[in-house]
């Protein structure tokens, strides 16, 4: 089982190099990560984006050029709409985000013509967080696509959880919504939600995965609030492996926590694309990025 962030990369180096289409490439964390991507047998990467730029970065940080597949383009919008073209078309196996602002490279993403996301589908975020302390890594969704899941995606969203935990070794991934408390509260919905998810999971109606909630996130997160709160009868309380939160201002807020005050490093990309689709803040650092790289590449089919 992968219990670091750094074991994605040796994991994805094993399974070959994957072709990596880059939007609007022009800055050094994200050429910085594409390199030290291309460094580790994960990637064969084609930039989007200015060129001059591109070439400028690459030597003021020692960066070989040649090993980059450079196209030229000075839009923002037109490289999204090229990069998404390519892994749309099989030309590539994953997408990732540059200097781009997030809703101009979704916006490429959703376009409905670019054939990249299926129709009727879910598009979604999955981030994978090693916290400091914690022996194995956390799976959480969604802190930055769905502003407010409904019911339905959230048994998507756990499909997502699902397949990001398999893929890291865990066979049957531990889940828990996340409520206000532990307690069932029939006035709050992610509360009521989260108890017949957890049903729905007992009833095998989830696929191969333990679900509970309502879980608050102490309890969720830590055995010794599990006990001292009296929890009795979960398999999830204390050992989640994957958390559901219930909207985005929730699991937003629990992301950038962890990263500025908990000091966790974290992948992170967009599912329910053809392809993975890294997606990273511009202020990301490289490692951050290389991370969600190695993710994106671990997590492809092809």
């Amino acid at each position: 089982m992968i219990t670091q962030l750094s074991q994605i990369v040796e994991e994805a180096r094993m399974r070959g190099r994957k072709r990596l289409a880059v939007a609007y490439g022009n800055d050094e964390h994200t050429l910085a990560a594409v390199y030290d991507a291309y460094r580790e047998g994960l990637v064969e990467p084609t930039i989007f984006g200015d060129k001059v730029q591109i070439l400028g970065v690459c030597q003021s940080l020692g960066i070989d050029p040649t090993i980059f597949a450079i196209v030229d383009e000075l839009s923002d919008v037109r490289c999204v709409e090229m990069a998404v073209s390519l892994v749309a078309t099989g030309g590539a196996d994953v997408l990732m985000k540059g200097l781009v602002s997030t809703d101009k490279y979704m916006r490429g993403i959703l376009n409905k013509e670019a054939g990249l996301f299926p129709p009727k589908g879910t598009l979604s975020h999955v981030s994978v967080v090693e916290l400091p302390g914690r022996s194995t890594l956390l799976c959480v969704a969604d802190v930055a696509v769905i502003p407010q899941p409904d019911f339905k995606q959230k048994t998507v969203l756990i499909k997502y959880l699902t397949a990001v935990s398999n893929a890291l070794g865990v066979s049957t991934p531990k889940i828990a919504c996340i409520a206000p408390s532990e307690q069932l509260l029939p006035s709050v919905v992610s509360s009521t939600e989260a108890a017949i998810l957890a049903k729905m999971g007992d009833r095998g109606q989830l696929g191969k995965v333990i679900v509970d909630g309502p879980l608050s996130l102490d309890v969720a997160l830590y055995p010794e609030s599990a006990i001292e709160k009296k929890v009795q009868g979960s398999d999830v309380a204390g050992e989640a492996d994957c958390l559901l939160f219930p909207n985005i201002e929730s699991g937003n807020v629990f992301f950038k926590a962890a990263t500025h005050f908990g000091g966790a490093d974290i992948a992170a990309m967009v599912v329910g694309t053809k392809v993975p689709c890294v997606l990273t803040s511009r202020g990301d650092t490289t490692r951050t990025k290389l991370y969600s790289i190695a993710l994106a590449c671990l997590t492809s089919k092809s």
